[in-house]
């Protein structure tokens, strides 16, 4: 791999083209229970790779400082900066302050090498970004969004770092689908704009105190590590949630049934990887649906048995496996589903080391699916109730070696971003809050229930997972 040196060639500010309080009717919106915990953590840093567009570069980068500013007045709390007044509340002030905007150039790296899929994730993906460790307690100082351009030798990055105390994967991703959508031209009013209610659960009296200087990172951030993109297709996820929802082999009378039901009604049996195509009656007829073990469920267990494995670690240690689940859906009544902000809760299931291992996928599976189903509206309200009595940032890492930490989701549309001559080729993470036993979950590429992994591990516990058989016999090449 040729050396990963990135050269900054210009750097601006960005503003929106319209005045903030036109559109949110607040010059401030204040953060919540489920974004002051954020504060510690690092900016999100997400990105897509591109094909060279068919224009040069200087027009390129015209487009997107246009579209930028167009969608900053959409999205104007991006736009600002972060307030914390006399009582101790943090707030966004809307104040147009604007957003970095940085062009720079990498044509010594070419898409096909820094994608194969037989190496690591190569270092230059984290020179592709701004605000590299930079914690989201900055957004005081330092502008809450950064859009990095960089050119390659034949294609372009293009890096989107926001400030996770202001948005979740969901708010991130509406806002740079909206970026590219903008700058494709397709149309002249938006199709999905944000709302910036502030009259939810998550809105708190309750005071973050934070320590002199800020709060601090929770994990080292030093220890070495490797990072690797592991591609599951839509037949390799349908057969894990087939042995996950029929024991360890996958072969009873289960798995037959379920096959026999599905091509009776005229499904091929892959229409089963995500359970909503298939015939309700006929589904009913084979397993209740609510006890369902979902196909991410289902890849998820597979990931904490080889990895706690692959960890070595001793029978009686208990293992956490955490899952970051979205609330908008799941609280009564519901939120918009373009509710600008975080609302998200952090879902721990914990195990010993030995169950994990030694029982079979259905049982590390169904556990699970159970958490994630109990987490219900009550459950939403019992954890701000929590939050409120002991008000805490929210701590990132794997304290005792025996935790993993699932984020971003494969449902989320990051290869919706078309800025006007294609899809991405590939979706990439900066270095922002890796940790050993740090995973990500992208949608795979050609879309139909594909699963990308960015999997983030110390490299003993990664050598022990990339010679798990149980694991790897689902791994492909992606398209």
């Amino acid at each position: 791999m040729p050396s990963s040196s990135v050269s900054i060639v210009s750097k601006c500010t960005i503003n929106p083209q319209k005045k903030s309080e036109s559109n949110t009717k607040k010059p401030l919106l204040k953060l919540s229970v489920s974004d002051l915990p954020m504060l510690s953590c690092h900016y999100i840093q997400k990105g897509v790779l591109l094909a060279y567009p068919p224009y040069s570069l200087d027009d390129l980068v015209s487009f997107l400082k246009h579209s930028l500013s167009s969608a900053l007045t959409h999205f104007p709390a991006l736009a600002g900066r972060l307030v914390t007044d006399s009582n101790g509340y943090v707030h966004v002030e809307c104040n147009d302050a604007g957003v970095d905007f940085i062009l720079a150039r990498a044509k010594h790296l070419s898409i096909k090498p820094i994608l194969s899929p037989l190496h690591d994730v190569p270092g230059c993906f984290r020179e592709f970004f701004a605000f590299d460790r930079t914690l989201s307690y900055s957004g005081h100082v330092k502008p809450l969004v950064a859009v990095q351009v960089t050119e390659l030798s034949d294609g372009v990055f293009i890096g989107c770092t926001v400030n996770h105390a202001v948005t979740d994967g969901t708010s991130f991703w509406h806002f740079f689908n909206t970026f590219a959508e903008i700058c494709k031209g397709e149309t002249k009013k938006i199709t999905k704009l944000p709302d910036f209610g502030r009259d939810t659960v998550f809105n708190s009296p309750a005071v973050l105190e934070f320590p002199p200087g800020g709060p601090k990172v929770t994990f080292s951030g030093n220890e070495p590590l490797r990072e690797r993109i592991f591609h599951f297709t839509r037949k390799s996820i349908l057969k894990l949630k087939l042995r996950a929802n029929s024991g360890s082999n996958g072969n009873n009378n289960y798995n037959n049934q379920l096959l026999n039901v599905t091509r009776s009604n005229g499904h091929d049996e892959s229409s089963e990887i995500l359970g909503k195509q298939c015939n309700d009656v006929a589904w009913r007829a084979v397993k209740n649906r609510a006890a369902e073990i979902s196909s991410f469920q289902s890849l998820c267990a597979q990931l904490w048995r080889s990895v706690t494995r692959a960890r070595k670690l001793d029978t009686n240690k208990t293992t956490t496996f955490r899952m970051a689940v979205n609330c908008r859906h799941r609280l009564e009544p519901k939120l918009d589903p373009y509710y600008f902000g975080n609302a998200i809760q952090s879902i721990p299931t914990v195990a010993t080391v030995g169950d994990v291992v030694n029982r079979d996928l259905r049982w590390c599976g169904d556990l699970l699916h159970k958490n994630v189903v109990a987490h219900d509206n009550e459950t939403v309200r019992r954890g701000v109730k929590d939050w409120e009595r002991e008000p805490r940032l929210f701590p990132l890492g794997n304290f005792d070696g025996a935790m993993i930490t699932m984020g971003s989701s494969p449902r989320f549309p990051m290869y919706d971003n078309d800025f006007g001559w294609g899809k991405p080729l590939a979706i990439r993470s900066g270095g922002a809050n890796k940790f050993d036993g740090k995973i990500s979950a992208f949608p795979g590429r050609e879309g139909n229930g594909s699963v990308d992994l960015e999997v983030v591990l110390s490299p003993e516990t990664m050598a022990g997972l990339e010679s798990d058989t149980e694991f790897m016999q689902y791994v492909s090449e992606p398209v």
